[in-house]
């Protein structure tokens, strides 16, 4: 990869271990966990307050980087020094040292091999508490969501980018995230997404079509239009009553979001 070469092209640095039993949220998590494990248990007969992958997460990230639970030994071939790497525990929701790493790979990634060197525009997608609920324990409902915000993005492109054919399609690579700022629950989507639409080349390929005059009218419009279809797929599947995408309803949980910003141009190697 192209982060990979140039990280080759840098200076060496000296190993430093991480240390993470110094840190307060290692401490914080140490401390409490089994007094915030038993009070979210009180009250439950099936102990079910606590998911068992939250618990296993927080277990896993008390283990991560120290030597005692595991460790790897490596050698410099030049000086022959050798040092010991502790293991990492790999987990995607506590650790910051692995969600870190994780995050860097995935943007190397998306960088080096799948994004193209085109404008490229962030999409959030927040929906209202009373539909977070549904929405976290149900990866078809949040598949269903993510692919009606998607299909309501298209089109907006595809009227906003000129030339565009009544076919051409969205170039999206989609997150979901699970929590707020605060560590609250909260589900929403992070799409970043080719700033135009995509048609078929004649001669093979695609031919791309930038996208102009996305302004705040616009994001209001599609605001709009995938409130109401969300709405109308809580009641299809029996999660809203029938009146909750009309009237008053409808009104009363407007909370729906969408926020839009275009990302800063990829680098040049």
């Amino acid at each position: 990869m192209e982060v990979e070469r140039r990280a080759r092209g840098s200076a060496p640095t000296r190993y430093r271990p991480r240390r993470p039993s110094q840190s307060v949220l290692y401490r914080c998590v140490q401390e409490h966990l089994e007094t915030w494990l038993a009070g979210c248990r009180e009250g439950h007969d099936d102990e079910g307050s606590v998911p068992d992958y939250v618990e296993r997460e927080f277990r896993r990230y008390l283990d991560c980087g120290i030597l005692a639970r595991g460790f790897a030994r490596a050698r410099c071939g030049d000086c022959g020094h050798d040092f010991l790497i502790a293991f990492s525990c790999k987990g995607r929701g506590v650790c910051p040292s692995c969600n870190t790493r994780r995050m860097v790979a995935t943007a190397a990634h998306l960088t080096d091999h799948v994004l193209p060197r085109l404008p490229v525009r962030q999409w959030v997608l927040a929906v209202p508490k009373r539909l977070r609920y549904f929405l976290h324990r149900d990866a078809d409902l949040q598949g269903a969501a993510l692919r009606l915000f998607l299909r309501v993005v298209e089109q907006c492109l595809r009227a906003h980018s000129p030339g565009a054919g009544s076919t051409a399609r969205l170039g999206a690579v989609a997150f979901i995230h699970r929590f707020g700022s605060s560590l609250n629950a909260h589900l929403h989507f992070h799409c970043v997404i080719i700033d135009g639409v995509f048609d078929p080349a004649t001669t093979g390929g695609v031919i791309c079509s930038a996208a102009a005059g996305l302004d705040a009218k616009a994001i209001a419009q599609v605001q709009a239009q995938v409130h109401q279809r969300l709405l109308r797929v809580f009641v299809r599947r029996g999660l809203l009553p029938g009146d909750a995408a009309r009237g008053r309803h409808a009104r009363a949980s407007a909370t729906t979001t969408v926020q839009s910003s275009l990302l800063p141009p990829k680098l040049d190697a």
